[in-house]
């Protein structure tokens, strides 16, 4: 039987997972290196080591209706897209309302999760962990692993030929904070992602010329969507990922490119994806395109080379005198404390997890990776949903197949991938198919024909309006007696 289950990291996804093992009755251990709780979200003036970190005007790319806790709303009047700072008091607010931070253990550092000699047995392991020099070992029934994915730079030097001769300065973009000591130079931003493209703007305002160098183009979206509605309350619906999955698929693609053109056409601003139909992850940047109008951002192909002062673009073109360059080339998804790394990544170094989650070819199914899935959809709200699934799993009251299926069941799903997003390496799914997936395996997926059949006005707005967080607690184990109103109340919130 699970009793005690170690939680590493206290960021949203810890919080998460420690609220649902509290409401199975389950005794949460969480271990937090830093001194406070959000993980990503709690900005610090330095990047530290082993820690996320974020530059100080990140802002929200969900709107507050699909980013919250499933039964923690947020205020009706804060706004729609949320500054870092407001997020994180958030964060704090639902760990006090929940009681949460007994169970944290601060400035704590996990240093090794292994099995316990008789894991086939009892499924157990051994954490050891770090506090003031001091180390200390203690046995858990299960493991969650919410440490994130946003710790460990990609820096690939090796990429770019001539870097070691280049004169001017170059950092990752995690080290990134602000854009004063740029003013007036020059400056290369390698990567489309949002990251690149919120510093490359911001950088715009100071430097003296900005250039955004993409391998492989990315569609760009606002957060500001038909009438000035929050993008996710129209597009993340029901009825979307319905008409996706039953029109053909060359129609399909079609509707994709025409919406994502809808208000300027990627092709005139350089920013075109190599593969346009793919449904990789766009970047939300409502300035981005009006930067590149102005001039102050210029998009460039791949890098070819550095030289000592300049570099040279895959399309032979030559920028000279560039001061400086942002590498905003991603993060490596890396677990130093796991004892055997094999765990999480079983196949050709590959992140290999069942439903996303779990490792599948432990003896016992005692350990949950939490937030290590992407989605054109929020992270609350995912990470939520995929620590009571966990849970379930835990306590034996979510039966898993065999090893075999569990296996295919991956290799399905990566083939599908492939063909969506066209990357072997992404951990990119369509939300709604991944959260219905969830949810009907814990039995809270919401029955629409049931409620059009006892709550008609409900079921309209599940289906048609936003798939917002609440409809994964108006039914089935967990579920919050706010969330039919939550529903039927979030445009007044928005609005609001």
């Amino acid at each position: 039987m699970v009793r005690r289950v170690a939680v590493v990291g206290a960021g949203v996804s810890g919080l998460a997972a420690i609220k649902c093992c509290l409401d199975e009755g389950l005794e949460p251990t969480c271990f937090e290196q830093s001194e406070n709780i959000g993980g990503l979200w709690y900005y610090t003036d330095q990047a530290e080591e082993g820690k996320a970190s974020i530059y100080r005007t990140v802002f929200t790319n969900s709107c507050k209706e699909m980013m919250c806790y499933p039964d923690f709303p947020f205020p009706d009047d804060h706004p729609n897209y949320m500054h870092n700072a407001r997020l994180q008091h958030y964060i704090c607010k639902y760990a006090e309302h929940f009681d949460l931070l007994q169970h944290i253990r601060f400035k704590t550092l996990v240093t090794k999760v292994k099995k316990r000699p008789d894991f086939s047995v009892t499924g157990q392991w051994e954490v050891v962990t770090q506090r003031d020099g001091k180390e200390e070992t203690a046995v858990f029934d299960a493991v969650m692993i919410c440490s994130g994915h946003h710790v460990y730079p990609k820096l690939p030097l090796d990429e770019f030929p001539g870097i070691q001769k280049f004169k001017g300065y170059y950092l990752h973009s995690r080290e990134y904070k602000e854009p004063e000591k740029f003013r007036g130079k020059k400056v290369l931003v390698i990567g489309l992602g949002n990251s690149g493209c919120d510093i490359a703007v911001e950088l715009s305002t100071v430097a003296s010329q900005v250039y955004l160098s993409s391998r492989s183009g990315s569609w760009v979206m606002s957060r500001i969507w038909d009438n000035g509605y929050p993008w996710d309350m129209l597009v993340i619906t029901r009825f979307q990922t319905w008409l996706g999955n039953i029109l053909p698929r060359a129609l399909s693609d079609w509707l994709y490119v025409r919406g994502m053109n809808r208000f300027f056409k990627h092709e005139n601003f350089g920013l075109m994806p190599l593969n346009r139909t793919s449904r990789k992850e766009p970047v939300f940047n409502d300035d981005l395109p009006s930067r590149i109008a102005c001039g102050v951002v210029v998009m460039k192909p791949n890098v070819k080379e550095f030289r000592e002062t300049s570099v040279v673009f895959q399309d032979g073109t030559v920028q000279h005198d560039v001061d400086a360059v942002v590498f905003a080339t991603g993060y490596n998804y890396t677990y130093p404390f796991m004892e055997d790394n094999s765990i999480i990544k079983s196949r050709d170094n590959q992140v290999t997890l069942y439903k996303g989650i779990l490792p599948p070819l432990l003896k016992k199914p005692t350990m949950a990776v939490i937030g290590l899935v992407q989605s054109l959809g929020p992270t609350i709200p995912t990470v939520d949903l995929q620590c009571r699934w966990a849970v379930k799993v835990f306590q034996g009251q979510c039966t898993l197949p065999p090893v075999s299926e569990m296996m295919d069941d991956i290799d399905e799903k990566m083939g599908k991938k492939l063909k969506w997003y066209g990357s072997s390496t992404t951990l990119q799914t369509d939300y709604i198919t991944y959260m219905d997936e969830l949810a009907s395996a814990i039995g809270v997926k919401p029955n629409v024909l049931k409620l059009l059949l006892t709550d008609p006005r409900l079921a309209l707005e599940v289906f048609f309006g936003p798939c917002s967080p609440y409809q994964f607690r108006l039914m089935g184990p967990g579920k919050w007696s706010g969330a039919r109103k939550a529903i039927l109340t979030q445009w007044d919130r928005t609005l609001r």
